[in-house]
């Protein structure tokens, strides 16, 4: 019961849609442009720097939100798994973010949220995560391939850090939260899979922080 009251919270956290909100205040549908994602990226591409950084900042928020609240709810019942309960809060609002109920179930694909999650998380993944994104971001500017190989190095710093005692849990709720762990990164690679074409082909976009000269 634990665990559904988790997702729940975070859909309803995940139902901010951040670059939705702002582009409404632009008079505009940010699926309509761009990308057709309603996420940071496409809101830096569509309304510039201002709007992407509010982006990031809003869907990055919703997601700690989330884990607070299932840690104010959970965290003197159930301490002993509350790191399992805080990845279910996380996957309900990357669910809510790219699956709204109300955008006919067409949000963003859930990176920024992740980038929430992994902070309230453990500071040890989202340390670990920035540096690969980061470095592969100033090497290529393809903020598509630094996202997954971000969140492919976040499942399994989890996974070494779980199996040598950090989170405090038994067996059974460490391996659940790393099957978890592993279905949202699936799910990252799904929703960047027409990315991972571009990718492919050596036809996708290239983001630069500044202009190029």
């Amino acid at each position: 019961m634990e665990r559904i009251i988790c997702l729940i919270i975070g859909y309803v956290c995940g139902l901010f849609q951040t670059s939705y909100i702002i582009g409404k205040m632009h008079k505009t549908d940010i699926r309509e442009h761009g990308s057709g994602n309603a996420g940071t990226t496409n809101a830096l591409r569509t309304f510039g720097k201002k709007a992407g950084a509010l982006t990031l900042l809003g869907d990055l928020l919703k997601c700690i939100i989330a884990i607070l609240l299932v840690r104010l709810i959970f965290g003197r019942t159930e301490g002993g798994m509350m790191p399992l309960l805080s990845v279910y809060a996380a996957a309900g609002c990357i669910l809510g973010h790219n699956f709204p109920i109300y955008l006919n179930f067409r949000g963003g694909k859930g990176v920024a949220a992740s980038v929430g999650f992994v902070l309230a998380f453990d500071w040890r993944i989202f340390l670990i995560g920035a540096v690969v994104f980061f470095g592969l971001f100033f090497l290529t500017h393809y903020v598509s391939l630094c996202s997954l190989s971000a969140y492919l190095t976040a499942l399994i710093v989890m996974i070494i850090l779980g199996e040598h005692g950090a989170y405090g849990m038994d067996r059974p709720h460490t391996l659940e939260m790393y099957v978890i762990m592993a279905a949202l990164t699936v799910l990252a690679f799904y929703k960047h899979r027409e990315n991972i074409l571009r990718l492919v082909h050596g036809n996708e976009n290239r983001i630069y922080l500044r202009k190029k000269q």
